[in-house]
């Protein structure tokens, strides 16, 4: 009898079993490594114009005096055609208002253009101003196809004509650069290259689509081809550094970008 009470208060003394996973650590999730913000890509170059950041502000000044010289010539046919094809609920006044926002716009980026080239000529041990001439004069023979197509013709292209990303890019650079560099100062440094896209190492780099051998099919276009020669013929979107593609069919564009971004 007494064994039995020995044993019942050894078995009372006893702790209770805890419940299953009482005592099991709480799983928490592996805190995620930080992902690195994915640089901005870099504007492709305008086809045509110099790498080098004081050529490329050179022919992007060149290319803008070229487009503002167009505003009064093609004006009154903007403002028709801009009459004509009236978007519902659109009002004319605040379309016509954006053409004037961008000339506004475009003379601060001449400014802008202008003091780069300057500060990058006075920096510079060499003599840079004659191929800033150069380029500017390579800007502005952009527009030159266009004292030979009927204003209509321009005035479509002018519509949607916009200034290259690169242009006011790089002449923040260049400005930057030649302040802080002085005489260190190379202006034949180009500016860096759009980043290739990045290929997985399983996948093998897509190979390039051989070019078509079928009579009679039609060349890929080039972004900046020859100057407009056939002004009726039907075309495709025009690009911003080359506005003289053969004109769409005649109507304002259908979407505005706001005038700082031009």
């Amino acid at each position: 009898m007494i064994a039995l009470v020995l044993a019942f208060l050894l078995v009372a003394q006893e702790p209770a079993a805890p419940p299953a996973g009482a005592d099991a650590p709480i799983a928490t999730a592996e805190p995620a490594s930080p992902v690195a913000p994915t640089p901005p890509e870099a504007p492709a170059l305008p086809t045509g114009a110099p790498t080098d950041d004081y050529g490329l502000v050179g022919w992007c000044l060149g290319v803008l005096e070229g487009y503002l010289a167009q505003h009064d010539r093609v004006m009154p046919d903007v403002t028709r055609i801009e009459s004509t094809y009236r978007r519902p609920g659109s009002s004319l006044e605040d379309d016509l208002k954006v053409y004037a926002d961008q000339q506004a716009q475009g003379r601060l980026h001449l400014a802008a253009f202008t003091k780069a080239l300057q500060t990058a000529e006075k920096a510079s041990l060499s003599a840079l101003r004659p191929r800033g001439e150069a380029a500017i004069a390579k800007g502005r023979s952009v527009w030159a196809p266009a004292a030979n197509l009927p204003t209509r013709s321009v005035a479509q292209q002018w519509m949607g004509w916009t200034l290259p990303k690169a242009c006011p890019i790089a002449a923040e650079r260049l400005t930057l650069n030649a302040a802080l560099l002085g005489a260190a100062f190379d202006p034949n440094a180009e500016m860096p290259p759009p980043p290739a896209p990045e290929v997985s190492a399983t996948e093998p780099p897509p190979s390039p689509e051989p070019a078509s051998t079928e009579p009679g099919a039609p060349a890929e276009p080039l972004p900046n081809s020859a100057p407009l020669t056939q002004p009726d013929a039907p075309a495709s979107e025009t690009l911003p550094e080359a506005p003289f593609e053969a004109p769409a069919p005649e109507a304002p564009p259908s979407l505005r970008e706001s005038p700082g971004a031009r």
